[in-house]
């Protein structure tokens, strides 16, 4: 009797330690998903100033393709801002219409802009650096828009 019991035994082991293995793959399985690539595009407008993809300012930048950002990462963009007005400005920026609404929770944005004065005609190199937070979730794809002003 007692062998049938040790074989009884045996296979209740087995079988919870295969019910942990299933039940540990399905948890790891479920972090990966927590930590998938999320894309976007998003669309830039200016006001009074003019935004470009190079120094000469002949490529107009409308939108921005952040690639694929994965969980605790950051993306730089650099682009030209050329002050377009009739006087001296300096640059504000404004994030709007975020999709989904929550996504500015786990996004933020900045840029290397100094708040120095821009003669008319004038150029500068500014950095936008995108991150997005290490505890992201539920968040596939994104948009919002970036709004540059120039204030005299």
């Amino acid at each position: 009797m007692k062998s049938r019991e040790f074989v009884v035994a045996g296979a209740t082991l087995i079988l919870v330690t295969y019910v942990l293995v299933l039940s540990l793959a399905g948890q790891a399985s479920s972090a990966n998903q927590t930590t998938r690539s999320v894309p976007n595009t998003g669309a830039v407008e200016a006001i009074g100033v003019g935004v470009y993809w190079d120094n000469e300012c002949t490529n107009r930048l409308s939108s921005i393709d952040w690639g694929v950002l994965e969980p605790g990462s950051s993306k730089h963009v650099t682009c030209y801002i050329q002050n377009e007005g009739s006087s001296a400005s300096t640059l504000s920026m404004y994030m709007s219409n975020w999709s989904p609404s929550n996504a500015s929770d786990y996004l933020s944005l900045s840029w290397d802009y100094g708040g120095q004065s821009i003669d008319v005609d004038r150029v500068v190199q500014v950095t936008f650096t995108l991150s997005v937070d290490a505890n992201i979730e539920g968040i596939t794809n994104f948009s919002f828009d970036i709004t540059i002003a120039a204030n005299s």
